[in-house]
């Protein structure tokens, strides 16, 4: 059955005679608000009101006969309410069965019964549906439509699969397991169990799926993880900023183009609750939404986005580049522009590493916000994305403390975020502090801290801590074809030129383009490359400026 997003008066009744015109005389007075569903078998009844139920629907009011073969019209109201108990119950009966439908005033809370027939319909019956209808009106409090992710909230698989959904900009309710209620209820709807059967994500049309992994999940709802063409005029890796920039522009301008992005779109900026000082934007965006921007503005042009794929290495085969992925067949391009950022250090504090996802985030901030209401949360770092992180949680948690090794923010944030910190009250800057040790049994419950002055140590309650220690380049992948600084960044342009293991490897007549690696026809552009301004400015002005070298690279083959 279609969907509306009206609430459902709901009707049954074996006499096909009389469920006409109850039909008739429901869809004369309901039609324009309320989706009006009938049969004739209280079994089917029962089958479709469970298919409502997990697609989210609404039913407002139960109209069922007495006397039916397969069973009463009490016990299918009784039975009923299992799946809808706010929904409006009403009875049809002959003047034999009124001390049944008395008693079931007391037994399932009927709301009302009906004498058969009922006509006039203006008098006998719509005075009183219109009173049910608007009791259940007052109480009504719309479902959420939409995916629903049952699962425990510091588990690393469902933060997994949250931070997926976010990234991807995919709208979600989340319902976790220990608060009981509706998350259980669910659970049992879909005959799932806890904890074998989560993280649990359940989709509008009724369907489910238990404990998927993300490859699963992308591939349940659309996205694309397989490539279309056998070749590309351009490939481009990593959908941070500056991938999506390049692909913008290298749709735009006809080149047969295709991005592919690890996790989701947005990079590390993605993650981000506010970027404030980008141009044309004077009340801010979030990073999630430059990414949904740049992507639909890319796909309009004409190009591919793979997602979720993992690139694993590049090979050039006479002339081409041939992409390896960690699962499935390769892909064939003309040029490569590498655009896969960077990513968040680990913090080498004790016990951090196995309570990552159970408390412990790497950015995340936004994926993780509403698990934080009321509760205490440390950030570690003073960079932009720290001051973002913590400007957002402090609408949710009930104290925000920001833990550098400096003295203060002023050496390494911008001193628009500084006057925000500084005007929250929820928000404490520690300086001179750092993690010793993260600790918890099954999920984060304190810190270790220790001030680097005094060398003391003291250990506070902690329910998060999100970190944001500076970067390190995505480039491990490229092996050692691609030279690259000695902390992992990749050369390009003149600073090839000063490498002594450029000569042994360049063997074209010309100096490599601006933003060209030691591999022709291969570029690298924003936060991944040495020399980077590392400013989503920059890194979208450099994916714009790599396709115009990508231009004169395919002209000169």
């Amino acid at each position: 059955m279609a969907t509306t997003g009206k609430p459902i008066i709901f009707s049954v009744d074996d006499d096909p005679q009389v469920l006409r015109a109850l039909k008739r005389d429901l869809r004369s007075a309901y039609k324009d608000h309320y989706r009006i569903v009938s049969t004739d078998s209280a079994a089917q009844a029962l089958e479709a009101l469970e298919s409502f139920k997990k697609q989210g629907e609404e039913v407002a009011l139960l109209i069922s006969d007495q006397r039916m073969p397969e069973m009463p019209g009490v016990d299918f109201l009784e039975r009923a309410r299992a799946y809808f108990p706010q929904a409006r119950r009403v009875l049809l009966t002959a003047y034999s069965d009124t001390g049944a439908a008395i008693k079931a005033i007391n037994e399932v809370q009927l709301d009302y019964y009906f004498l058969k027939p009922w006509a006039p319909p203006a008098e006998r019956l719509y005075p009183v549906l219109d009173d049910l209808l608007d009791d259940w009106q007052a109480a009504f409090r719309p479902a959420f439509r939409g995916i629903r992710v049952v699962g425990y909230a510091y588990s690393p698989f469902s933060h997994r699969i949250k931070d997926f959904l976010s990234g991807n900009l995919l709208p979600y309710q989340w319902l976790d397991i220990d608060h009981k209620g509706p998350a259980e209820e669910l659970l049992a709807l879909h005959h799932m169990s806890a904890p074998n059967d989560l993280p649990a994500v359940f989709f509008e049309d009724g369907t489910a799926m238990a404990a998927p992994s993300v490859q699963q999940l992308a591939a349940r709802i659309g996205l694309q993880p397989v490539a279309k063409a056998e070749l590309y005029d351009l490939a481009i890796i990593g959908a941070g900023p500056a991938g999506l920039a390049a692909a913008v522009y290298g749709g735009s301008e006809g080149l047969k183009t295709v991005l592919v992005e690890k996790r989701a779109p947005g990079g590390q900026a993605g993650t981000s609750s506010r970027i404030e000082n980008y141009l044309g934007f004077p009340k801010g965006l979030s990073g999630s939404e430059l990414a949904r921007r740049a992507i639909t503005q890319a796909t309009r042009f004409g190009i591919e986005f793979l997602s979720p794929k993992e690139v694993t290495a590049i090979h050039t085969q006479q002339g081409y580049k041939q992409i390896q992925f960690a699962e499935g067949a390769p892909l064939n391009a003309k040029s490569v522009i590498i655009t896969t950022g960077v990513d968040y250090r680990r913090l080498p504090a004790d016990g951090a590493e196995s309570l990552t996802g159970a408390g412990v985030y790497y950015g995340a901030a936004m994926t993780e916000a509403h698990a934080c209401r009321g509760k205490q949360v440390y950030i570690v770092g003073g960079g932009n994305s720290a001051g973002q992180g913590a400007v957002y949680l402090s609408q949710f948690a009930e104290k925000v403390n920001i833990l550098v090794r400096k003295p203060g923010l002023e050496a390494t944030m911008s001193s628009y975020l500084i006057g925000q910190i500084a005007g929250i009250p929820n928000i404490e800057v520690h300086g001179r502090t750092q993690v010793q040790q993260a600790g918890g049994k099954e999920h984060l419950e304190y810190l270790l801290l220790e001030n680097l002055d005094t060398h003391d140590r003291y250990e506070v309650p902690a329910d998060a801590l999100f970190i944001f220690i500076g970067a390190k380049p995505f480039t491990d992948w490229l092996g050692d074809k691609i030279l690259r600084n000695e902390k992992g960044y990749v050369k390009t342009g003149s600073d090839l030129m000063k490498d002594e293991r450029f000569a042994k490897t360049w063997k074209r007549g010309r100096e490599p383009y601006l933003l060209e690696t030691c591999e022709p026809g291969i570029f690298a552009a924003g936060d991944v490359r040495s020399g980077a301004m590392n400013r989503v400015a920059s890194a979208v002005g450099e994916g714009a400026m790599a396709v115009k070298f990508v231009h004169q690279y395919l002209a000169e083959a």
